[in-house]
C-alpha cells in the first residue's frame, strides 16, 4: 500500500479530536437523566452526516447488531456508546445550537496551525467571507415553536426553517469553509418571522466576536445595500462589498451617471472585462453622509452575450484594485454553486428533514450537516489520503458510497488507513476458508 504522509493537524482524525474536545464543554441540558453521553450523541450524528446516510433511521438499521461500524464509531470518531435514532433525536432537542459554533473554530484553527489558511488570502491580507440565507426545512403540517410561517391565500399555514451562512470564499479556490451559522427562526416569545436582515446583523456580530483579529471582507447581494446594515458593517469593523441595482439606489446612480468615471478593460480566456469606478459617492438621498466606492462591470462573453453588475465597497478602488474586486465581488456566488448546491446534489441530502423536534434538533441537524461539510472541503483541501481516495473514485457521490461500504464491511482502526485502502485497494479473495488478503 503506497505510503502518504499526513498533515498533523488537518487529518480527519486529528479534526474530529478537536471537534470532540469542544463538544464535550457544551452544558448537557440532562446530564441526570442520561447514562449516554451528550458528546457521542453529538458525534454519532456527525458520523452520520460524515458517511451521507438519507436518514437516522438507516444509520441506525446499519450499527444495530453490526460490530465493525461499532469498532469504526468508536476508532474513527471517538463514540463509545452509540444511542438509538429516537433517543439521539430527544437528547439534541435540547441542545443550544450556538454552542456548536466552537467546532467550526476548532477547525479554522487547525487550518491556521497548518499555514493553509493563506491560500485563501485577498487583497491586503483580507478574508472574502460570502453571507446569504437558505432554507432546509419546509412542511405544511411538521412544525415547532421556532419554525417560521407563511399563510396562504386558501387558509392554510407551511412552516419552515431558514439560516444565515457565513463562508470564507476565495476567486482561484473551489474549496469553501463555512465559518459560522445562524438560524433565521422565530425568537424566544416572539410572534413574528425572524427576517435574514435580522439574522444578518446577529451572525456578523457573533463572527466578529468569535474571530476579532481576522480582517474580513464581507460579501453580501443587494437585500443588504441599505444605510443600518453598511453602519452595522463599520461598526464592526469590517470591509465589504456588496451588490447594488439602481432601483435600490436611484440617487447614487444618477450621480455616477452625471460623472466621469476612470475605466479599465481587461481580456481573460476570451472575455472582456469593462471596468469602472468612483470613490466616495453618496450611498442615498436618505444617508448622504454615507460615502461607499462604486463600481462597474460589463462582461462580454465569447459568444457575445453581455452582462452588467454593479457593486459598492469601502475598499479605495484604483486600477491596480479594480479587477481583483471585481473577482472578490462575483465569488459570492460560490456560497450558493460551492456551498449549497453542493449540499443538496452531491450525496448530503441537505434538504431531507433528519428530525425536528420540539426546540432545536432541525436547527442543530442542520449545524452538523454543515459541520461535516467543513471536515470534508479541509480534506479535499489538505489531506493527501482523502485526495487520493477522491481520485481513485473520481465522484464525491462514489467516494461516500465506497465508504459507507467498507465502514460496514472491515474493522478500521484509522483515518488514514480507511483512506487508503479505498485509493488503494488491498486484493482479496473469497476461498473456502473464507477472505484471503493478498
Amino acid at each position: 500500500m503506497k505510503t502518504l504522509k499526513a498533515r498533523k493537524h488537518l487529518s480527519a482524525g486529528s479534526l474530529l479530536a478537536s471537534v470532540r474536545k469542544r463538544l464535550e464543554k457544551i452544558k448537557d441540558p440532562l446530564l441526570d437523566k442520561t447514562n449516554y453521553p451528550l458528546t457521542d450523541c453529538l458525534m454519532s450524528a456527525l458520523a452520520m452526516f460524515g458517511l451521507k446516510y438519507r436518514s437516522l433511521l438507516q444509520f441506525e438499521e446499519h450499527y444495530l447488531g453490526n460490530k465493525q461500524i461499532r469498532h469504526n464509531l468508536k476508532t474513527l470518531y471517538g463514540v463509545e456508546q452509540v444511542p438509538s435514532d429516537t433517543y439521539m433525536r430527544e437528547r439534541l432537542d435540547e441542545v443550544e445550537p450556538g454552542q456548536l459554533r466552537s467546532a467550526f473554530k476548532a477547525c479554522l484553527s487547525a487550518i491556521q496551525r497548518g499555514k493553509q489558511l493563506p491560500l485563501f488570502e485577498f487583497l491586503d491580507g483580507h478574508y472574502l467571507v460570502s453571507s446569504d440565507g437558505t432554507g432546509f426545512f419546509h412542511s405544511n403540517s411538521i412544525h415547532c415553536d421556532n419554525c417560521c410561517e407563511k399563510s396562504h391565500k386558501d387558509g392554510s399555514k407551511s412552516y419552515y426553517h431558514q439560516m444565515m451562512c457565513a463562508v470564507i470564499v476565495h476567486p482561484s479556490q473551489s474549496i469553501v469553509l463555512p465559518l459560522m451559522l445562524e438560524p433565521i427562526l422565530k425568537q424566544d416569545g416572539g410572534t413574528k418571522n425572524d427576517c435574514e436582515r435580522n439574522s444578518s446583523k446577529r451572525l456578523l456580530s457573533t463572527l466578529r466576536r468569535m474571530h476579532p483579529q481576522l480582517k474580513m471582507m464581507i460579501v453580501e447581494d443587494a437585500l443588504h445595500s441599505n444605510g443600518p446594515h453598511i453602519e452595522t458593517l463599520e461598526s464592526l469593523d469590517y470591509t465589504y462589498i456588496i451588490g447594488i441595482k439602481p432601483e435600490g439606489n436611484k440617487a447614487l446612480f444618477d450621480w455616477v451617471k452625471g460623472s466621469a468615471c476612470p475605466s479599465r478593460t481587461v481580456h481573460r480566456e476570451g472575455y472582456t472585462y469593462e471596468l469602472s469606478w468612483m470613490n466616495n459617492v453618496p450611498l442615498n438621498d436618505s444617508h448622504p453622509d454615507i460615502l461607499v466606492n462604486f463600481f462597474e462591470c460589463i462582461e462580454t462573453s465569447p459568444k457575445g452575450k453581455k452582462q452588467r453588475f454593479t457593486w459598492v465597497t469601502n475598499f479605495v478602488i484604483t486600477e491596480e484594485t479594480i479587477y481583483e474586486l471585481m473577482r472578490g465581488a462575483r465569488s459570492r456566488w460560490k456560497i450558493e454553486n460551492e456551498t449549497f448546491n453542493t449540499l443538496k446534489t452531491q450525496g448530503y441530502h441537505f434538504e431531507h428533514n433528519f428530525g425536528h423536534g420540539y426546540k432545536n434538533l432541525s436547527s442543530i441537524m442542520g449545524y452538523l450537516m454543515m459541520l461535516a461539510f467543513l471536515v470534508d472541503q479541509i480534506q479535499q483541501l489538505c489531506c493527501p489520503q482523502f485526495q487520493a481516495a477522491l481520485k481513485k473514485c473520481k465522484r464525491r457521490i462514489r467516494l461516500w458510497e465506497k465508504m459507507r461500504n467498507w465502514f460496514l464491511t472491515f474493522f478500521i482502526d484509522s483515518w488514514e488507513t480507511f483512506f487508503l485502502a479505498i485509493a488503494t485497494p488491498p486484493e482479496l479473495a473469497l476461498g473456502v476458508g473464507g477472505i484471503d488478503s493478498g
